[in-house]
C-alpha cells in the first residue's frame, strides 16, 4: 500500500486558488482600461448626477405650485385686495413659477385700463415662457444622454485602432494580445451606454412632469384670474346701477 503525503494534497488546490486570485479584476480595472474617454464619461455621470438630483428637486409640485401660496394669493383676491396679492407675488420669498405667472397677470391688470381682458393673454404668454425655461434647464441631461455613447463609439475606435497596431507589430501571430486589446476597446462603448441609458430615460420622464405641471398651473390660474372676473363684472354692474339712479 502506498502513502500519498499530505502536502501533496494541500498544493493542488493552493495552485489553482493563486491563479483564482490573479485572474480577479475590480471595477477599478475595468475603468483604467477605458483610458481618457472613459474617465470624460465618468466625468459626464457625475455632472448628470448633480443634475438629476437637481431637477427632483425643482420639478415638483410643491416646489412651482405651493399649497400655501395658492391659498393665500385666492384669499387676498378673493377679498378684492389685488395690490396685496402683486406685492405678495413679487416678494423673492415668495418666488415659484405660480407666484412668476401670476406677478405679471396682476401687474398687467394694474397698469392697463383693459386689464381684465388683457390678463389672460398676459399669463399666457408668462407660463410659457417660464415652462420654455424649465425645458432648458434639462437640455443638459438630454445633450449628455446623447453625446456619451458617442465618447463610447470613440474611445472603441481608439482602441481598436491600436489593438490592430499591435498586431501588425506581432506579425498576427499573437491572437490573445489581440482579444484583450478588442476586450478594452469595448469597456468605453459600455460606459457610454450605461450612462447614456438613464439620462435620456430621465430626460423624457422631467419633460413629461413639466408639461403636467405647467397643465395644473394653468388651471389654478385660470381659477384665480375668474376672481378679477368676477369683480370687474361686479363694479361694472355697481356702476351701472348707479348711473340708472341719478339719471
Amino acid at each position: 500500500m502506498t502513502i500519498v503525503p499530505y502536502t501533496l494534497f494541500l498544493s493542488v488546490p493552493s495552485t489553482g486558488a493563486a491563479t483564482d486570485v490573479a485572474q480577479v479584476r475590480t471595477w477599478w480595472d475595468t475603468v483604467m482600461d477605458g483610458g481618457p474617454v472613459g474617465f470624460i464619461i465618468i466625468s459626464l455621470s457625475i455632472v448628470a448626477l448633480a443634475l438629476c438630483i437637481i431637477h427632483f428637486i425643482q420639478i415638483r409640485r410643491s416646489s412651482l405650485l405651493p399649497a400655501q401660496q395658492l391659498e393665500e394669493i385666492d384669499k387676498r383676491l378673493l377679498a378684492g385686495d389685488v395690490a396685496g396679492a402683486t406685492t405678495y407675488c413679487l416678494d423673492p420669498v415668495n418666488d415659484s413659477f405660480l407666484t412668476r405667472v401670476m406677478a405679471a397677470g396682476l401687474a398687467r391688470y394694474q397698469a392697463s385700463a383693459f386689464g381684465v381682458f388683457e390678463i389672460k393673454n398676459t399669463i399666457e404668454e408668462a407660463g410659457q415662457d417660464q415652462a420654455a425655461r424649465l425645458y432648458r434647464s434639462t437640455d443638459g441631461l438630454g445633450v449628455i444622454g446623447t453625446i456619451s455613447p458617442l465618447l463610447g463609439l470613440l474611445g472603441t475606435v481608439v482602441g481598436m485602432v491600436g489593438a490592430f497596431e499591435s498586431m501588425s507589430l506581432s506579425g498576427g501571430s499573437n491572437y490573445e494580445q489581440l482579444a484583450s486589446n478588442i476586450s478594452m476597446a469595448l469597456v468605453t462603448t459600455l460606459m457610454g451606454l450605461s450612462l447614456a441609458i438613464p439620462c435620456v430615460a430621465l430626460f423624457t420622464w422631467f419633460r413629461n412632469r413639466i408639461d403636467t405641471l405647467a397643465s395644473e398651473a394653468g388651471r389654478q390660474v385660470e381659477r384665480l384670474v375668474t376672481h378679477l372676473e368676477s369683480g370687474a363684472m361686479a363694479g361694472a354692474n355697481l356702476a351701472n346701477g348707479q348711473g340708472g339712479k341719478k339719471s
